[in-house]
């Protein structure tokens, strides 16, 4: 065999992702061959309809697969995200070679501003009903806020990925959503890159997050697939396979067929990854209407009688002792760690030319009350999640160029962690009598922050179980030695408490 041939959709991005595969074989075999040609599938000769109302599934992939079985190609490369589980499942002939970020965002022309300071509708170019039924609450919410509520209504799109930032461009839409991973690909492609640039060039942007946005199953995921019975490149496969994201590729495509099929789905499966574990989260609505927040991998954990979540009573811990700092911010990416900073006038005038990136969407949503684009956040999994976001190319930065805003302790912290980081304030316990109370008759204490477990663990039961989110509060109990039950965020806690207790 000393020639393969690979066959994809005829887009940019999809030629891209095939040369990514191409890359891959070439490592391995630098001898062979390997030719690549993009060809016009169903979906893409039906690209005026949104794909809700077709009928069937795999309308970008069915016509790349039958290359395959009549023999005239070797291999067919997809994004996962557009192949149904039904086909991903119908043999074991399939390379997971590749996830870029598996966030959606939202890019709006620079008149968003002004369009919300005036109370005009706001319109998302999207044609995804998960992406409707999740995003655009979302954004209600996430925009800057200008006291009103704000009116924005999906209106249909479709069309490669720079045919919609064209549209955008033309003003055909306010805002669109797009997968960030297909963006970063074109963005990192030498023949592609100026014109993406160029699109996107006085756009305002955001990450949405995962845990309120899920993206949809293999959203940023690159797959090879061969005939069933062409043992030559099923070899060939198997070496550019990378076992981990085949593993997240199958436990996402599982839990997606538990919540119903198709492209008509209103719901996200995704793969959350911390240090301490993995696990699949599932979040929007199903077919018949009710609401998903499903995590996988929550059990083993125990039973217990008093279980206190200090995140229920927040203000009740501490008295916040703000001071006047006049360190200016000198970085073009500010991180704020609590929604309280955003309160701080004096702070919101330093964060007005930044680009602002939050703890979670408690915090965005306080920025966005004080008029504040966010860029993104870290679903509360910790500042060290964001590192992707800062180093994608939609982004454009490192993490040497984010300030931390928190407070004195934890900036000392970070500075020691080697994080630019400024206080602003510190934290004097309360010790109010019905904390002290709950804190001393708890059997299991999730701690939402060191600090509180700092100031008030001397309280608890020798024998009570701790645990806490995944992010810094459990690198810091475990720093404390103590052995904490370590969630991946703060609702796969809550889910764990109403569904498994």
């Amino acid at each position: 065999m000393d020639k393969i041939k690979i066959v994809c959709r005829a887009s940019k991005l999809s030629l891209i992702q095939a040369d990514i595969v191409r890359s891959k074989i070439a490592l391995i075999y630098p001898d062979l061959s390997v030719v690549i040609e993009g060809i016009v599938s169903r979906g893409d000769r039906m690209k005026e309809e949104p794909l809700s109302a077709l009928s069937g599934i795999d309308f970008f992939t069915e016509d790349i697969y039958q290359k395959l079985i009549t023999h005239h190609a070797d291999i067919a490369v997809h994004s996962l995200k557009d192949m149904s589980s039904e086909h991903f499942f119908s043999h074991d002939s399939f390379a997971v070679v590749d996830r870029d970020i598996s966030h959606d965002v939202a890019i709006f022309n620079p008149e968003i501003i002004e369009k919300i300071k005036k109370g005009s509708h706001i319109s998302i170019g999207t044609s995804s009903p998960r992406r409707e039924t999740m995003a655009i609450p979302f954004l209600r919410q996430a925009l800057p806020q200008n006291g009103d509520p704000i009116h924005i209504s999906a209106v249909h799109i479709r069309g490669n990925v720079d045919t919609r930032l064209t549209k955008l461009n033309q003003g055909n839409y306010d805002g669109i959503i797009l997968a960030a991973a297909g963006i970063n690909r074109l963005l990192n492609h030498k023949g592609h890159s100026k014109q993406i640039q160029k699109l996107l060039w006085d756009k305002k942007i955001m990450f949405l997050p995962l845990i309120e946005c899920t993206p949809a199953p293999c959203q940023g995921m690159v797959v090879a697939e061969c005939h069933p019975e062409d043992i030559r490149v099923k070899k060939i496969l198997s070496q550019i396979n990378s076992p981990d994201l085949l593993k997240d590729a199958i436990g996402e495509k599982k839990l997606a067929i538990q919540k119903g099929p198709g492209c008509s789905q209103k719901f996200g499966v995704t793969t959350i990854r911390t240090k301490y574990s993995h696990h699949h989260f599932a979040s929007g609505k199903s077919a018949d209407g009710n609401d998903i927040n499903d995590w996988t991998h929550l059990h083993g954990y125990g039973k217990y009688d008093n279980i206190f979540a200090t995140h229920t009573v927040m203000k009740d811990f501490f008295e916040y002792l703000w001071y006047p700092n006049q360190e200016e911010i000198s970085t073009n990416h500010v991180f704020v760690a609590n929604p309280k900073i955003a309160q701080q006038s004096e702070i919101r005038n330093k964060l007005k030319n930044k680009m602002i990136w939050a703890a979670g969407s408690k915090t965005w949503f306080e920025l966005a009350k004080a008029g504040l684009w966010v860029s993104g956040c870290t679903d509360g999994l910790g500042f060290d999640s964001i590192r992707p976001l800062l180093d994608a190319r939609l982004t454009g930065t490192t993490v040497s160029d984010i300030t931390m805003l928190t407070h004195n302790k934890a900036a000392i912290k970070w500075q020691n962690k080697g994080v630019r980081a400024i206080g602003y304030y510190d934290l004097i316990p309360k010790k109010d009598p019905s904390i002290l109370n709950a804190v001393a008759n708890a059997d299991f204490i999730f701690w939402s922050s060191f600090s509180q477990y700092s100031h008030y663990h001397t309280y608890a039961k020798l024998s009570v179980t701790h645990a806490s989110a995944a992010g810094e509060t459990a690198e810091s109990l475990l720093l404390a030695g103590i052995n904490p039950i370590i969630f991946p965020t703060l609702k796969a806690f809550e889910q764990w408490r109403t569904h498994i207790q």
